[in-house]
């Protein structure tokens, strides 16, 4: 079966594009929110790249040619926001999840 055509995938990429629009959607509201609305948001974000992390490792465990594919175009899209060509989309990732806790962090000292 095409790893595209799996059920599992399908919804996992349901709810990643479903998160993706509700933190896309908040994003540039960020500052004007209360307290409450920044953790919501920031928790949001947290799940969001779980999920995406996930869906990535996945991809480059599959030999299916379109997970292949994707997963080159992921790479492609790194570089094209400036990642080096030998980009570590693992260590993007972690960077990521720092950065999210940082936020966190921040949030809860102020």
């Amino acid at each position: 079966m095409s790893y595209f055509k799996s059920d599992i995938v399908q919804q996992e990429m349901r709810e990643i594009e479903k998160l993706q629009e509700k933190v896309y959607k908040s994003v540039f509201l960020f500052p004007a929110m209360s307290k409450e609305d920044k953790i919501e948001h920031i928790e949001m974000m947290e799940d969001l790249l779980k999920r995406q992390r996930i869906f990535y490792t996945r991809l480059t465990l599959s030999d299916d040619p379109d997970a292949v594919k994707m997963k080159e175009n992921i790479i492609s899209q790194a570089k094209q926001l400036g990642f080096p060509p030998d980009v570590n989309l693992d260590y993007v990732f972690s960077n990521m999840v720092n950065m999210i806790e940082n936020m966190k962090k921040s949030l809860n000292n102020s």
